[in-house]
């Protein structure tokens, strides 16, 4: 059986459609899919991209930041790191902001080489789908062999019914 890793960058606060969280969308996705992992009897690895400085709590000045991030080109910096050679599947997660990655989900992927990596793209949206960025991680995660990715509305994460599909999604996935 193979070693997984389900790596994601979330962000709680003020989010469009669910209000204050204490967890993010993609937070609440990459537990369903840990839960779906655990439960058919895999090994699994979690590793949150925590941001060195903080998102803004509410989701109007998040959106500004996340715009000026985008505009700079920024890479924003995060905290600790995972080694991605130890393992051979990996679940990778995160928003839609700004109809694109997070500028700081391009930084880890930028950061390490995915040679060989099964790589199964999640994201949250809110009514965009994965607006081609799983193209994008595809090309930016040189090396991994691309497989197929799940969007979800940020609202259904937190639902029975998303934890349904990732149920489904996670059991399809050849692992």
């Amino acid at each position: 059986m193979s070693k997984v890793l389900v790596c994601y960058f979330s962000r709680a606060g003020e989010n469009y459609s669910v209000g204050v969280v204490p967890t993010g969308n993609t937070e609440e996705f990459a537990n369903n899919i840990v839960a779906k992992l655990k439960e058919d009897g895999h090994e699994v690895d979690v590793f949150k991209i925590l941001p060195t400085v903080a998102y803004p709590e509410g989701y109007d000045d998040c959106v500004a930041k996340a715009t000026e991030e985008r505009s700079m080109q920024e890479r924003p910096e995060y905290e600790g790191d995972v080694d991605v050679s130890a393992y051979d599947t990996i679940f990778f997660g995160y928003p839609i902001w700004c109809s694109d990655l997070p500028m700081i989900v391009y930084n880890f992927l930028e950061k390490h080489s995915f040679e060989g990596k099964k790589l199964y793209p999640f994201c949250t949206h809110e009514g965009s789908g994965e607006s081609g960025t799983f193209m994008t991680v595809g090309n930016l995660a040189v090396g991994a062999f691309r497989e197929e990715g799940l969007a979800m509305e940020g609202k259904l994460a937190r639902q029975e019914g998303g934890k349904k599909q990732v149920d489904y999604w996670v059991g399809q996935a050849a692992i």
